[in-house]
């Protein structure tokens, strides 16, 4: 009886819907709320970029999120992914919907676990209007891109290369490639350079490429810097 009245304390917490909605207004005021409410990103693997992308994105409110990943959660992941050390050998895609419903109640999740592929990228992306490449292959880095590009053109594709080691964290930047395509990171180190991945630079990294897809949100990935450089 004890734990099921503090489960029930507990669940009274959690704010309504309504409530959730209005503080997030108070932020970002109602039109852009309403824009990251209705807005569909994608998101292609869940481990270092991809799991800080979909917490930073489900903290702004961002209404439907569509989670790709065959992979499960491994102790080798914590020290850089939105996992908990009791969610080891999970489906990325279920322990990551657990810790999103927790931070976002309402949010709309669909998950797919399964490894993106040429052929089943397409049906897997339709409905996204913002798609995040988040994958730690190269090989995976360059298929997604190039479908992308090529049999999606409508789309907004976010993608990412370079956060390795202890560089400064200055030297991760957001470049736009084409009208819908834009890079994060530093483009020049490697996982097989050095030290490797450090939780930090991964996550800027990846609040950069959540940050993006904000500013497309908000249509102001075009913006000037005080110097007249483009600012992305």
């Amino acid at each position: 009886m004890w734990k099921l009245s503090v489960l029930w304390e507990v669940a009274d917490l959690i704010p309504s819907q309504e409530d959730m909605l209005r503080a997030l207004e108070q932020r970002h005021g109602k039109k852009l709320q309403d824009r990251f409410s209705s807005a569909s990103v994608a998101i292609c693997g869940l481990g270092g970029l991809g799991s800080n992308i979909a917490v930073s994105l489900a903290r702004a409110g961002i209404g439907r999120l569509i989670l790709i990943d065959f992979d499960r959660v491994d102790i080798t992941n914590l020290h850089r992914q939105q996992y908990k050390a009791s969610q080891i050998c999970r489906y990325k895609t279920d322990a990551l919907s657990e810790n999103l419903k927790e931070i976002a109640p309402y949010i709309h999740l669909k998950t797919h676990t399964v490894c993106i592929t040429e052929r089943n990228a397409p049906e897997l992306l339709k409905d996204a209007d913002i798609i995040c490449e988040a994958f730690d292959q190269p090989e995976a880095k360059a298929m997604l891109t190039d479908i992308v590009l090529e049999k999606m053109p409508d789309k907004y594709l976010i993608a990412a290369s370079g956060m390795a080691g202890l560089g400064s964290a200055n030297d991760i930047k957001t470049r736009k490639i084409t009208k819908k395509f834009y890079l994060c990171g530093d483009e020049v180190s490697d996982v097989s350079g050095g030290i490797g991945l450090v939780s930090s630079r991964v996550m800027l990294c990846a609040a950069h490429q959540a940050h993006m897809v904000l500013r497309i949100l908000a249509d102001k990935e075009n913006t000037k810097s005080k110097e007249g450089k483009t600012n992305e």
